[in-house]
């Protein structure tokens, strides 16, 4: 009997810490053309705690009553950071949060850098080997774990026809380079997910049935030191205008070849903070029942987020495209697309809390790994706000079924 009070009290204290959280909604835009500012980083000063805009600049962010006195932020690239207290912001209807680009003037291509106490003149590739030796010392080397929220959207023929969305864990040890580079290293644990009908659709079997999220944390260009050794490759990169982020200026390098690239550095510690890649060129996959797949379109964000001294994944944003051809035509049949997103919530660092074997996320698909809906538990969580855009895709999914009877059903 007392270990049953006992389990109902902790049942009833967790309820009832998820139903106090408050949340901060509002835009963000930019100072003067009052533009929305997308993927910006909203958090609390010093805390692991965040979450990004959507493409309008919009964000629903749920925290605990006890940060209401700190410091809330939103940090863009460009831009200066915006720190207001959270108890200025709670209960405005109709939140706008106006944040003005960065006044100061940055110099252009070449200027002088102090590097180990001498002046020199730094060019992009320089800058990016310098950022990769430096890896070690800007990225944590102790376990770390993190609070995620995954979410992929698959496409068919301009229409969408499946929503998965998953609240995962995330354990690694260490940003040491790994001897096989597209080897996972990161364990994941999944903690609640929710999918819409779509999944049945006879269209999701030209989709990778593999565990997108695991494919997904292997874009990590950063902890998988997916740079070419070649010389020829830090050559060709350019050093561009300089820039400015969380009140530090930041080299800015990019590759424009067959594939598009753009790096942003930290000054100072040469931390890689953000990362652009994109991808156009048509490469040959698979054939499957009379059709053959050729690979259409890349494009990859990656950023990352300062907490106690150390950079620590911030979001992964990978839109691909894939275009089916009839075999024996050539004619070009359907496309699809398949939109992933990774958002850390949280960081714990220097974790002694493991992800067991029996914890694991299974390899295959998240759509068959079933865990009853719990609304209770998305109402709290913090996701990338839905944005007017995001109405496409609700209308198409929504075609057989409003989605919140979707996510209990399915």
């Amino acid at each position: 009997m007392r270990y049953l009070f006992s389990l109902f009290f902790l049942l009833m204290f967790s309820l009832a810490s998820q139903a106090q959280k408050i949340t901060i909604s509002g835009k963000a835009v930019d100072n003067e053309t009052k533009e929305p500012l997308p993927f910006a980083t909203i958090g609390i000063k010093g805390k692991s705690i965040g979450t990004i805009t959507n493409l309008q600049g919009e964000f629903d962010f749920h925290i605990l009553p006890e940060f209401q006195n700190d410091l809330f932020t939103i940090n863009m690239l460009g831009y200066q950071t915006y720190e207001a207290p959270v108890w200025t912001l709670l209960g405005t209807l109709s939140l706008v949060i106006e944040v003005k680009k960065s006044t100061l003037v940055l110099d252009e291509v070449l200027i002088s850098d102090s590097l180990n106490g001498g002046e020199i003149s730094l060019n992009g590739g320089e800058i990016l080997q310098i950022a990769i030796s430096r890896i070690e010392q800007n990225y944590p080397m102790q376990p770390y774990l993190m609070d995620g929220f995954y979410r992929d959207i698959k496409k068919v023929g301009g229409t969408y026809v499946s929503l998965l969305e998953a609240a995962v864990k995330i354990y690694d040890e260490d940003y040491q380079e790994p001897r096989n580079k597209f080897k996972l290293r990161e364990r994941v644990g999944l903690l609640e997910v929710r999918r819409s009908i779509g999944y049945e659709s006879k269209f999701t079997s030209y989709f990778d049935q593999d565990n997108l999220l695991e494919d997904l944390l292997l874009h990590n260009s950063i902890r998988y030191r997916h740079f070419p050794a070649e010389e020829i490759f830090f050559t060709s990169l350019k050093r561009e205008k300089d820039s400015y982020f969380n009140g530090h200026e930041i080299f800015v390098v990019t590759l424009k070849q067959t594939y598009f690239l753009k790096i942003f550095v930290e000054k100072g510690t040469y931390a890689i903070i953000h990362t652009e890649y994109e991808s156009n060129q048509e490469e040959d996959l698979t054939k499957k029942r009379g059709l053959e797949s050729k690979f259409a379109m890349l494009k990859r964000v990656i950023d990352f987020k300062l907490f106690e001294g150390k950079y620590y994944l911030n979001y992964i944003n990978v839109d691909s495209k894939v275009n089916w051809y009839d075999l024996k035509t050539k004619k070009l049949k359907f496309e699809t697309e398949l939109n992933q997103s990774l958002l850390i919530n949280e960081v714990f660092p220097n974790s002694a809390d493991r992800i067991a074997a029996t914890e694991k996320m299974r390899n295959y698909g998240l759509q068959y790994q079933d865990l009853p809906y719990n609304k209770e538990f998305w109402d709290n969580y913090n996701v990338i706000k839905e944005s007017p855009l995001d109405r496409k895709i609700i209308e198409d999914l929504e075609k057989r079924g409003a989605l919140e009877k979707q996510f209990k059903e399915n």
